[in-house]
């Protein structure tokens, strides 16, 4: 099967992630699409990041109706900080049925080179890269690239923590599940609240 996987820390998950999941699933040969949930990011401070359970819970309940996309928690197991070249090894040993590629945004593409091993990530996976307003993608690593016109949204979870915090609307903004879920925990209230 062809398993696309998207990697974040979905702090949380919007509806921006799920638009972008349905696309590709949607104008793709991908028959499936992974949320990989980072428990620790080594470019991003944990210290802003709600407890990697509750991130799972988050992005379960977003997806629990589709059973194209899964929300999955392989990196909660493995060494941290995160690497994607390691999940990518210990998810190709262990599914070799499975086909695996990557999925990011033309940002993080255009940073890829500074990720742990990236040369063997490029040799080894396809990598889908969406277009993020304002980003040029170019391919000056020769990644095997597929290029997707998604959906464009201005929309980021740092955003969505920042009006949680001033206490506005997110609705529309999250899943109707996960925005009950966030309200009901209390989550994003305070910059710094680990809970």
């Amino acid at each position: 099967m062809n398993i696309g996987l998207y990697f974040g820390s979905f702090n949380p998950v919007h509806v921006g992630h799920l638009i972008i999941a349905n696309h590709i699933l949607n104008e793709t040969e991908l028959e499936k699409v992974w949320f990989i949930i980072s428990p620790q990011n080594p470019f991003k401070q944990s210290a802003t990041l709600l407890n990697e359970y509750q991130r799972l819970h988050l992005v379960r309940l977003a997806t629990e109706d589709d059973d194209r996309i899964k929300a999955s928690d392989i990196e909660f197991n493995l060494p941290r900080p995160s690497y994607t070249v390691n999940t990518l090894a210990y998810l190709s040993e262990k599914y070799p049925e499975h086909t695996f590629s990557v999925i990011m945004g033309g940002d993080s593409f255009q940073n890829l080179d500074k990720w742990k091993n990236a040369e063997v990530i490029i040799k080894n996976y396809p990598i889908y890269v969406y277009n993020r307003p304002g980003v040029v993608t170019e391919n000056h690593l020769g990644a095997k690239l597929v290029m997707l016109d998604a959906p464009q949204l201005e929309l980021s979870a740092t955003s969505i923590r920042k009006l949680i915090r001033e206490g506005k609307s997110v609705r529309y903004l999250l899943p109707e599940k996960v925005l009950e879920e966030i309200e009901k925990g209390g989550y994003y209230k305070n910059s710094d609240q680990k809970k």
